[in-house]
């Protein structure tokens, strides 16, 4: 696996593989778990050269969240990426990506769900995701990008981004991976201290009482999420917000609408944790 830091080096790399040659690309913050590496498995099985990048993005982290202590742990990382498979490894320096600096940087909003369930908790959050996805598909050209379906927001946001601006990259979602209880696996679980730990599986299983009361035909949508809540709170979680939306979409749904995502967030000690599960009623 060749590591490089400036973009020049990657292009020259990437300039120099086979024509013809298919790139897939894995936007990845680091500290790398088992999902980041599933990810990457998805790229190496799809595509020709798997290139993945380590960047911890400054525009995502609003003013009082945990920019600085968010877990840097490259060696392992670069360890678990050269096992993998992965091709190439582009690790820059903050000034590599934002040489005129984060405040100078133009930036890409995606309106609407931009704003809207982890958008309304973290004003400015997305615009940061975009921003710097939209530089790593400048940067390295892919033809297929990897992104987990745990952030379905974001997932589905970096879709219309690309697609509003007739970006030629194809988005790939990968599914979940979970912990043996159910937990989606997250570098922010090492927040969690052994009792919180125990109490968190139980984000994805109210999502799961959800979405059974949608199976059998409840359609009083905004109840369903004030009894999820209730849940969240009476576990011992400070919840965020448990919505039903429209899976495509991500609108408010018509309370017959059979394609549906539950999403939810919610803070549990240091942690805030996002799941979702998505259904399609008969």
């Amino acid at each position: 696996m060749e590591t490089v830091q400036g973009i020049g080096e990657l292009r020259e790399i990437l300039d120099a593989s086979d024509p013809g040659c298919s790139v897939g690309l894995v936007p990845t913050m680091g500290n790398l778990h088992a999902g980041h590496l599933s990810l990457m498995a998805a790229s190496l099985d799809r595509c020709d050269l798997t290139v993945a990048t380590i960047f911890v993005n400054p525009l995502q982290f609003g003013p009082h969240e945990d920019l600085e202590g968010y877990p840097r742990t490259f060696a392992e990382d670069h360890a678990q990426l050269e096992d993998a498979g992965v091709d190439l490894l582009f690790a820059p320096h903050e000034t590599e990506i934002y040489p005129e600096g984060r405040s100078a940087q133009t930036a890409v909003s995606v309106p609407g769900i931009s704003t809207e369930l982890c958008g309304a908790s973290r004003p400015g959050h997305f615009d940061g995701v975009t921003t710097v996805v939209l530089k790593l598909f400048n940067i390295a050209r892919p033809n297929v990008a990897f992104f987990g379906r745990k952030d379905y927001q974001q997932l589905t946001i970096i879709a219309n981004m690309t697609r509003h601006l007739n970006v030629p990259v194809e988005i790939v979602g990968v599914d979940t991976v979970r912990a043996d209880d159910g937990l989606a696996l997250s570098s922010r679980n090492r927040y969690l201290d052994d009792a919180q730990r125990a109490v968190a599986p139980r984000l994805y299983a109210t999502l799961q009482d959800t979405a059974d009361a949608l199976r059998t035909g409840e359609n009083d949508l905004p109840g369903l999420e004030r009894t999820a809540l209730g849940c969240l709170q009476a576990a011992g979680f400070e919840p965020d917000y448990v919505s039903i939306r429209d899976a495509l979409t991500l609108a408010k749904p018509d309370p017959h609408a059979r394609s549906l995502v539950i999403l939810g967030a919610a803070r549990l000690g240091r942690a805030r944790l996002i799941d979702n599960l998505c259904l399609e009623r008969t």
